[in-house]
């Protein structure tokens, strides 16, 4: 990470800690606030939060990395959250992460080299009566069998292609025929 954007990270972070009441500032509090603005806890906002505290950055890392709700990398373009909660663990929670990570050719807690999906699973996501369910961004996908992972992933492709040739459209311009109409009337 170059120096003028670690120095933005610092920056922000510690906009972030300003932002905060006297009463928040305890670090799990501060760590999830940083994570919220940054969607994961950049190596220089810790390192500004140690700082701030007074504490060397090794006890930072030593929280965050203790609890598993901290990520250190950013999260892909679509987060995939797989609920282990009761019902959701019940109803076969682990076999949908299962099938993300041969999907996505990722393990949990980890990012696909394009960046565009990240993998984890969390506690509860508060829709048990869907269970088993999966978060993809903030989509709720409840009732989740093996075979949807497959369809989902598709959509998905599929809407980036219409966007992608939507982005081509705009940025083409208009086409031949009107481009000869325009002369057309230049001419007249």
């Amino acid at each position: 990470m170059g120096s003028d954007n670690g120095e933005r990270v610092a920056e922000e972070t510690r906009q972030v800690l300003e932002s905060l009441a006297p009463e928040q500032r305890n670090l799990i509090t501060i760590l999830q606030k940083v994570q919220k603005h940054f969607g994961y806890l950049p190596r220089e906002a810790m390192i500004e939060v140690a700082r701030s505290q007074g504490i060397h950055e090794t006890r930072v890392y030593s929280v965050a990395s203790f609890y598993n709700q901290f990520r250190f990398v950013p999260p892909g373009k679509y987060p995939v959250k797989v609920c282990m909660g009761t019902a959701c663990h019940i109803k076969g929670g682990d076999n949908i992460l299962k099938v993300w990570e041969t999907k996505l050719g990722i393990r949990e807690g980890e990012v696909t080299e394009d960046r565009k999906f990240s993998l984890d699973r969390v506690a509860c996501v508060g829709c048990c009566a869907m269970a088993p369910v999966a978060l993809v961004g903030e989509e709720v996908h409840g009732g989740m069998m093996p075979t949807r992972v497959e369809g989902i992933l598709l959509a998905i492709r599929m809407k980036e292609e219409a966007e992608r040739a939507q982005q081509e459209k705009e940025t083409a311009g208009p086409g031949p025929e009107i481009q000869e109409g325009a002369q057309g009337r230049e001419h007249a």
